[in-house]
């Protein structure tokens, strides 16, 4: 069963996070605050954590950077601090997502399963298509004859793709999975990126990414 960890100082809140996440088939973990968090991180296997930024001893902030020094398990901010400037903190703290207080449960697990998504494609390293091997390690994408070094989002997007061949994904779906929700840019930026990997991949025949249009992108099964 998946492990989620709620460092939150607000007892309230915990109580009303881990319902939702139980009645989602979530094993859920309970901190107070940091110094709680990382004690069980150490002891426990753990999918995801959600982190508040202020709690006492240790706050959310650097409870995150602990978690980026030894782990890349996503986590997920959620703050009663919605200004921009806490968001680019949260983000280069090295969060996954934010959610500002007071939020819809609901939306709360959706970002959360839209997270695991995301991390399950990650920890895999590597998808493969036909001939083609695409590696999150190491940012590229290989066959037998050509070896084409990748962005980091343009690697994640790849193995997306990649990873559900023959799949239709829309614009908003590949910005909600790969930048996250709360993305501030538009559905461009998905364009960009898809025609700087065809640029790339010409000379591997497996990689095929094809436009739908109206609809958005799919991957093509390789013959």
């Amino acid at each position: 069963m998946t492990t989620i960890l709620v460092a939150d100082d607000d007892p309230h809140i915990r109580k009303l996070i881990t319902l939702y996440l139980t009645n989602s088939a979530y094993h859920v973990l309970e901190a107070a605050d940091g110094q709680e968090a990382l004690d069980l991180l150490d002891k426990e296997k753990v999918d995801l954590v959600i982190v508040d930024i202020m709690m006492p001893h240790v706050d959310g902030l650097e409870l995150t950077e602990d978690i980026r020094s030894f782990s890349d398990i996503p986590v997920l901010m959620v703050t009663a601090k919605g200004d921009s400037q806490d968001k680019v903190r949260g983000f280069n703290a090295g969060s996954d997502d934010y959610l500002v207080k007071p939020f819809d449960p609901v939306e709360l697990s959706l970002r959360v399963r839209a997270l695991l998504k995301r991390y399950q494609v990650n920890v895999s390293h590597l998808v493969t298509l036909g001939s083609a091997t695409i590696d999150s390690e190491r940012l590229l994408v290989e066959d037998t004859d050509t070896t084409v070094p990748l962005k980091k989002k343009e690697c994640e997007l790849l193995m997306e793709l990649a990873g559900s061949p023959g799949k239709i994904f829309t614009r908003s779906q590949l910005i909600e999975n790969i930048w996250g929700y709360d993305y501030d840019g538009d559905e461009r930026t998905v364009d960009v990126h898809i025609k700087r990997l065809r640029e790339h991949t010409t000379a591997i025949s497996d990689v095929t990414i094809t436009t739908v249009r109206g609809l958005g992108y799919r991957m093509e099964q390789p013959l």
